[in-house]
């Protein structure tokens, strides 16, 4: 039997809390399931209450100590360059076990996800011993013959409380595990119970490479108990969320009441903005990749296609055509291009969304329906001729979906791309860059690509506006994330 095939081997699936493994204090577990088969491959400890308080005080623990407060920041750069050096071995097989739990294409998971993981940790690795502050000159509105001067310093904020989805499981915990380790925090993670299998293989990892005890724990649980048990903890001083925007919303009134620092990271409904002059021989592949990629599972996924009328329909066919080509089957096998979509629960919203879009008039142009296969399988489509009042433009599809919208004038772009409660990602294709440049100047996003849609680097800056998120990471944002400022102000004599 071929080896990819084969089912990988599982990772321990107790809670990780202050450095050793632990079951459940219920004795609860939940089932995971392949998505690609319907069937159960493993039982993830239910983290409590209980659970969840061992965990933040192992990490409060930690950050309090003098070894880890006295560690050189170097040295916590180290420890993650060291984690990168291990996760790059063991890349194959961490690929296949996020194959295996979330369904994705193995291609895709050992080429961005794991790529993406070993990039993050050795960026903020280097970014470990370079936080500095500032030394200021004051000007005192009184004159007592002292002379003042100030300095500040970035300080970490102290025990970090990730909650991960389960589009891109360990990119995702590395994504908020690295940057505070890297800036003096330790974490409490808590991965989405779909998919928590890379992650804890992670933190067998994590334990292998010597982490202090407490500085990273893994806890694997439902979003209500563990999650929320997370959230409301006193001594968690910030929450990394990614995920939907009800469940941000929820945290963020939740953390208000300890007054936690949050970054969120939401929901989308990015705009892929063609115009008439764009190469089609490009925009067109690259419309069908900015919504199909990962089953659509993505939050920047361009599910808004705007086209300029000129070229509506020859696009609309052009992406149609990509969908009805694209190969569907199991992440493991050789030559599939889209996976299954996550759980049974996913299908249906998407299954009841496209649905809505056809009871209100959307042409249905490319798939539309389930896969007939086994396994949660649903067709690329294309909706066209979709108007702005629709169920399936205003919200959230999380799905190989796309709609087309025409438009007439340039001056229609606005109003139209902003017609939506978020902001966190767009693209605009065209050969004239002075239209690319004002229109990206009118666009309410977080990012705003041209000519390409879903290129990160851990360089730029990523969020949302409106009801996409609040803060960034990555880039020298991500020193803002996970450190606050901490001013001290001295008086010298002047009579020396």
């Amino acid at each position: 039997m071929n080896a990819m095939n084969q089912a990988p081997s599982l990772p321990r699936t107790d809670l990780y809390i202050n450095g050793e493994w632990v079951k459940a204090s219920s004795g609860k577990t939940i089932p995971v399931f392949n998505p690609a088969t319907e069937n159960q491959i493993a039982e993830l400890a239910a983290a409590s209450v209980e659970d969840v308080n061992r965990a933040v005080e192992a990490a409060h623990a930690c950050f309090e100590s003098t070894a880890w407060r006295r560690m050189r920041p170097l040295d916590r750069g180290r420890l993650l360059e060291k984690l990168a050096l291990v996760v790059e071995e063991h890349a194959d097989e961490l690929a296949r076990l996020e194959t295996y739990d979330n369904g994705k294409p193995y291609a895709t998971s050992r080429y961005v996800d794991l790529a993406f993981t070993i990039d993050a940790l050795r960026y903020f690795g280097g970014w470990a011993s370079k936080t500095a502050g500032e030394y200021i000159t004051l000007s005192p509105f009184f004159d007592d013959g002292g002379v003042y001067r100030a300095y500040t310093e970035r300080k970490p904020v102290g025990v970090v409380g990730g909650i991960t989805p389960w589009n891109f499981p360990l990119g995702q915990a590395i994504q908020k595990i690295a940057p505070a380790i890297a800036f003096g925090c330790t974490v409490v993670l808590k991965p989405s119970e779909e998919t928590s299998l890379t992650t804890l293989r992670l933190a067998e990892l994590i334990h292998e490479v010597g982490f202090p005890k407490g500085a990273v724990n893994i806890v694997t649980g439902y979003g209500h108990d563990a999650g929320a048990a997370l959230v409301d903890h006193p001594l968690v001083r910030k929450i990394a969320f990614t995920g939907s925007t009800a469940t941000g919303q929820r945290i963020l009134a939740a953390s208000a009441k300890t007054m936690k620092r949050v970054t969120l990271e939401l929901g989308g409904k990015s705009p892929t903005i063609i115009l008439a002059d764009a190469d089609l021989s490009r925009a067109i592949p690259g419309a069908a990749n900015a919504i199909f990629g990962n089953s659509g599972q993505v939050c920047t996924a361009g599910s808004r296609l705007l086209i300029e009328k000129p070229v509506y329909e020859e696009v609309v066919a052009g992406v149609a055509e990509i969908a009805r080509g694209l190969r569907l089957g199991p992440g493991h096998q050789e030559g599939t291009q889209l996976g299954p979509i996550v759980s049974s629960r996913q299908l249906e919203r998407i299954s009841g969304l496209v649905q809505s879009g056809r009871s209100e008039g959307a042409r249905v142009v490319a798939g539309g329906n389930r896969a007939d296969r086994d396994g949660w399988f649903f067709e690329p489509t294309v909706l066209a001729d979709v108007r702005p009042d629709m169920q399936v433009i205003r919200e959230e599809i999380f799905g190989p979906v796309v709609c087309a919208i025409p438009f007439s004038a340039r001056s229609e772009i606005k109003a139209i791309a902003n017609d939506t409660p978020y902001g966190l990602g767009a693209s605009i294709w065209t050969r004239n860059l002075d239209h690319a440049h004002l229109l990206a100047e009118e666009i309410d996003a977080g990012t705003v690509w041209f000519n390409t849609h879903n290129i990160l680097d851990l360089a730029v800056p990523f969020g949302g506006t409106k009801m996409s998120g609040l803060g960034r990471e990555f880039g020298t944002e991500a020193i803002n994330a996970f450190t606050e400022p901490k001013a001290v102000v001295m008086r010298l004599a002047g009579d020396y």
